[in-house]
């Protein structure tokens, strides 16, 4: 009775939770556009947008446009095929795209009526506004052509940077001013110093300098705001706006300012062919286009649901990630180029499959789909394998391969009693957190027959009796355990509390224990379980407090420091997956009280890191959750899991920390598809890090939080 309450508290509680309605949000994706080959080492000078969203790109080679992903030469207009445009701008209001020559400026709109022809080869800069005024600069000259008539204007002092029209005015920034036309006449409207680019908001100007941006305004140049400096990167050589904010490109990518005051970077391969952004512009759906010296990138914000990014990760794990069951990353022969993408062994191959089988496993709880099911089965199947490939009893593989093929920590490979294959040997903790989680999903949510259930039970049950029978450790072809594959009393209980070995190998065993012998009904599963919690203390040692978890060197084993250092976030990830065990298989609701103590415990230290499976097994635990978190990691995982080279330690906008036992480096965490990509057991706020676009991860850490988000009704489909 007492158990069937706390199961109704926590689906009580779990019913408080608003279901959100899976509605679409703006995605960013990244597009990149290569040169086609005959514009190899062309010279991007400068990309504009018209009216109907064509982007037009002009070069040293002549002006280029986008046909079927690539830059290629713009011939539509035969008679200008062969012709070098010397600027092109986009008219006011209107959106067309003008044109300008050594001897004319003319456009195709209008049925090609607006046309000029230029006395001297002066100019090399065009403006129009809305009412067909063009403006025309050079180095030392300006006119501007209204109603069919050319009119020499007296040029400005100061080399011009760029020309702008705003409300039918032309305006110049030059090194030294900010200038407008009234008439025939330059005004000067405000003095600038470092300014490289200007952009317009209503009655408002903003200037980028050298060293952040301000504001004036429009009227009489005053100043609206000072200047704030806190940006990704204070450099700014362009400006733009659209409806979701004000970008600005620099030296070192491209950001957006948005209305809530926060950055998004754009900046790395991930986004960027190289990241010094020499001009940008937007169509009309706030896509920006990111112009370099050789390429034209696009931050494309595409329209989403959670849904869609779960089809998606799926396709693309199903596509080119599934390794005899596992799921496999991938090594980039050419670095970014998923064409040249072949499947690795890693070191822990169990456990990143865990996470795209636990995906399954509550996707067939929630949809009753087949296909989820025979996933889950497939995924299952290479664990068993683990066991059978080697010659040893209940001892499992880290992973296997054919004959030749092994990718990862060589010196720990062995020979499989089968010619054909090799296996992996000195498993660790992590694989075994890996096993327990997987066979407690398998067993409540997709073994439904009785001939199902006992092929999970004979899973654990092999590997729980191995370590039994080798005194608590997995003990290795040569004889030893393994290094990192040890719960013996003696080794668990030489580590002070303060170091989290002695908790997290409590913890895992005690879980391990008691699903195996809720899966398998043997008694001394149970009767080692109490034995260890009360004769050697591990029920106390998971209670040990996570505040308490310290760095306390002199703890050598094998060379190993045990205790030296930061916080090591594998062990998050081991915790969490074992929490779930843990709870799930408790032996009583007494040890179930003091788990979610333990639960609670570390959920609350973790609250920063924002994760979105530790938030819901901590839901489908002991109850508490962070569902702003849990939704925003969701929304913002990035599509792109190319592990390219990417740098935030550099930026001026974030609130830094004095360095932490936690390693937590800012006070709020970036966007993931801003950080390096990384599993589960990195630090989310490490700022700098990557494989220099040689590695690709799979996406199934997006699916586990999404299936389980549904079936617990967080979202709806």
């Amino acid at each position: 009775m007492k158990t069937f309450c706390v199961f109704v508290t926590l689906l009580l509680s779990i019913a408080h939770l608003q279901a959100e309605p899976d509605l679409p949000f703006k995605q960013p994706v990244s597009v990149k556009y290569k040169l086609s080959d005959e514009l190899k080492g062309a010279q991007l000078q400068k990309v504009v947008v018209d009216y109907d969203d064509v982007v037009h790109v002009l070069s040293n080679k002549g002006l280029l446009r986008i046909i079927d992903q690539q830059l290629v030469s713009d011939i539509t207009y035969r008679p200008l095929a062969e012709r070098r445009p010397l600027d092109i701008c986009i008219q006011e209001e209107t959106g067309y795209l003008y044109y300008l020559y050594p001897d004319k400026f003319l456009t195709n709109a209008h049925a090609g009526i607006p046309y000029g022809k230029l006395p001297d080869a002066q100019y090399n800069k065009i403006a129009v506004n809305h009412k067909g005024e063009v403006l025309l600069l050079g180095n030392k000259a300006m006119a501007i052509h209204a109603n069919g008539v050319f009119t020499k204007l007296k040029s400005p002092a100061n080399q011009v940077q760029e020309v702008h029209v705003h409300r039918g005015q032309f305006y110049l920034l030059t090194t030294h001013e900010i200038l407008r036309l009234e008439g025939e006449k330059l005004k000067v409207l405000h003095k600038v110093k470092d300014a490289n680019s200007i952009v317009f908001r209503k009655e408002e100007i903003v200037v980028g300098t050298d060293n952040g941006y301000y504001g004036i305004s429009c009227l009489d140049g005053s100043h609206t705001f000072e200047v704030f400096n806190q940006v990704p990167v204070p450099h700014i050589t362009k400006l733009a706006t659209t409806n979701d904010g004000l970008w600005a490109a620099s030296p070192q990518g491209a950001f957006m300012r948005q209305a809530n005051g926060k950055f998004r970077y754009y900046a790395s391969k991930r986004w960027l062919d190289k990241d010094e952004v020499l001009d940008l512009a937007a169509d009309s759906q706030g896509n920006m286009y990111l112009m370099t010296e050789q390429g034209l990138n696009k931050v494309e914000f595409r329209l989403h649901t959670l849904a869609d990014k779960a089809d998606y990760f799926e396709e693309k794990i199903r596509q080119r990630h599934m390794r005899y069951g596992f799921i496999a990353e991938l090594r980039l022969k050419e670095a970014g180029d998923i064409t040249t993408a072949e499947m690795i062994d890693t070191d822990n191959d169990g456990l990143w499959s865990s996470f795209y089988l636990g995906s399954q496993a509550f996707r067939y709880a929630t949809t009753a789909e087949a296909k989820a099911r025979r996933n889950a089965w497939e995924c299952f199947e290479a664990f068993e394998r683990i066991l059978s490939i080697n010659q040893l009893t209940g001892f499992p593989s880290r992973t296997f391969e054919r004959k030749g093929y092994k990718v990862s920590d060589l010196e720990r490979w062995r020979e499989s009693p089968d010619p054909e294959w090799e296996w992996k040997g000195h498993t660790s903790s992590d694989e075994f957190v890996a096993y327990i989680y997987i066979a407690s999903i398998m067993d409540e949510f997709i073994a439904e027959t009785e001939a199902e259930k006992k092929r999970v039970a004979n899973f654990i049950d092999a590997i729980l009796t191995h370590i039994i029978e080798n005194d608590y450790y997995f003990v290795d072809i040569d004889g030893k355990p393994t290094l990192w594959g040890r719960w013996n009393p003696e080794y668990i209980n030489w580590y002070p509390p303060s170091v989290v070995d002695r908790k997290l190998g409590s913890l895992h065993l005690i879980a391990g224990l008691q699903l195996a012998y809720d899966l398998s009904g043997k008694e001394i599963f149970k009767e080692e379980a109490f034995r260890m919690m009360e004769e050697h203390g591990y029920l106390e040692n998971i209670k040990i407090p996570m505040e308490e978890i310290r760095s306390t060197p002199g703890y050598v084993y094998e060379g190993h420091n045990m205790g030296e250092g930061s916080w090591n976030h594998s062990d998050d990830e081991m915790a969490f997956l074992t929490y779930w065990v843990l709870h799930r298989h408790a032996f009583n609701d007494s040890l179930k009280q003091i788990y979610e103590e333990a639960i609670q415990n570390h959920w609350a230290i973790e609250q920063p890191e924002r994760n979105a499976v530790w938030n819901l097994v901590t839901l489908g635990t002991e109850g508490s959750f962070d569902e702003a978190s849990t939704l925003w990691f969701m929304r913002d995982y990035p599509m792109d899991l190319v592990r390219y080279t990417t740098r935030n330690s550099h930026r001026k906008d974030l609130n830094f920390l004095e360095p932490n036992f936690r390693n937590q480096l800012t006070a709020e965490l970036l966007p993931a598809a801003e950080r390096p990509i990384i599993r589960f057991n990195a630090n989310p706020f490490k700022m700098d890090g990557g494989s220099d676009g040689r590695r690709e991860l799979t996406g199934a850490e997006y699916l586990l939080p999404y299936w389980m988000a549904r079936y617990y009704h967080i979202i709806e489909e």
